[in-house]
C-alpha cells in the first residue's frame, strides 16, 4: 500500500484526501469506501490519542494510506506514530534547514537517521521485523509543512535537504505568521504561496495544499498541486447538518 502510494506521489498523480480529527472508526471506514486516495490523520490540532490513531490505521488498512501529522518535530511522537504503522509523517512548522534535517533524521533508521528500533505494529509485531527495517527508510513518506513566513524566506535551502518526499503548504498558519490570519486570498499571502509552489516544483518535489471545499481546491489542481486535502471531518458534518436544517426549517 505505502510503496504504491509513494510511487504515485513521486509520479505526480493527483491524490485526493481529507483530514481526520475524530477518533471514530466508522468515519474512517466511510472515507475509505468513498474512494479517497489517502487520509490526513491530524494529531496536531485534534484531541486524538496514539491509541485512536492506531484504530484509524487498522481500519484504513490495507486499502487507504494514512499520513499522520504529528504535533511537533519531536522524536517521541514521530517514533511512536511510525511504529504504529503509518504510511508516513506530516511534519508541521518546518521553518529552517535544521528543522527539515531533523525531521528526516527522526523518520529514518541508522545510518541515514536516528530512529530507534523496536518491536511494534509496523513490523507485524515482530513477525516481519527484518523485512520492515530493511525497507522502512525507502518506503516511509516524509512530508514537511511550509506554513510560516520564515520558511518562505528559507524555502530554497530547505528543499535541498535529502529525504523530503513532499511539501504541504499550510495556508492558514502561513497567513497568521504574516499578520493576516485567515486571509488566505490576501495578495501578499498568495504571493508567498506561489513562491513556495514555484520553488518546490522547480526542485521536482511533489507539492500539496489544504482547501476547505472542493471548489477551493479546483484552482490548486489546475496549478500543479498533486497532494490535496479537502475538508475536515468535523466541518463536513457541520455543513451537512446545517444544510438539512436550512432545507427543512
Amino acid at each position: 500500500m505505502t510503496k504504491a502510494f509513494k510511487k504515485k506521489l513521486n509520479r505526480g498523480d493527483l491524490l485526493i484526501g481529507t483530514i481526520v480529527t475524530l477518533p471514530v472508526t466508522e468515519i474512517t471506514e466511510i472515507y475509505c469506501q468513498s474512494g479517497f486516495d489517502w487520509l490526513f490523520v491530524d494529531l496536531e490540532h485534534s484531541a486524538m490519542t496514539l491509541k485512536d490513531v492506531k484504530c484509524i490505521l487498522q481500519t484504513a488498512a490495507p486499502s487507504t494510506p494514512c499520513l499522520v501529522r504529528v504535533p511537533a518535530i519531536d522524536e517521541i511522537w514521530i517514533k511512536k506514530v511510525l511504529d504504529l504503522g503509518a504510511s508516513g509523517i506530516i511534519v508541521p512548522q518546518v521553518k529552517s534547514v535544521e528543522d527539515a534535517k531533523r525531521a528526516v533524521q527522526l523518520c529514518k533508521y541508522p545510518p541515514q537517521g536516528i530512529r530507534s528500533v523496536g518491536i511494534s505494529r509496523a513490523q507485524g509485531y515482530g513477525g516481519k521485523f527484518q523485512e520492515y527495517v530493511e525497507s522502512a527508510n525507502e518506503r516511509t513518506i516524509i512530508i514537511i509543512q511550509i506554513e510560516h513566513v520564515d520558511a518562505v524566506d528559507n524555502i530554497e535551502k530547505i528543499l535541498q535537504v535529502s529525504g523530503i518526499d513532499g511539501v504541504f503548504i499550510g495556508p492558514y498558519d502561513l497567513s497568521a505568521s504574516m499578520g493576516k490570519t485567515g486571509l488566505i486570498n490576501d495578495p501578499e499571502v498568495q504571493k508567498a504561496i506561489k513562491q513556495i509552489k514555484n520553488q518546490t516544483i522547480q526542485a521536482k518535489i511533489p507539492i500539496g495544499i489544504f482547501g476547505a471545499t472542493p471548489e477551493a481546491v479546483k484552482s490548486y489542481i489546475k496549478s500543479d498541486y498533486t497532494l490535496i486535502a479537502v475538508g475536515i471531518d468535523t466541518m463536513q458534518i457541520v455543513n451537512a447538518a446545517n444544510h438539512i436544517v436550512r432545507l427543512l426549517k
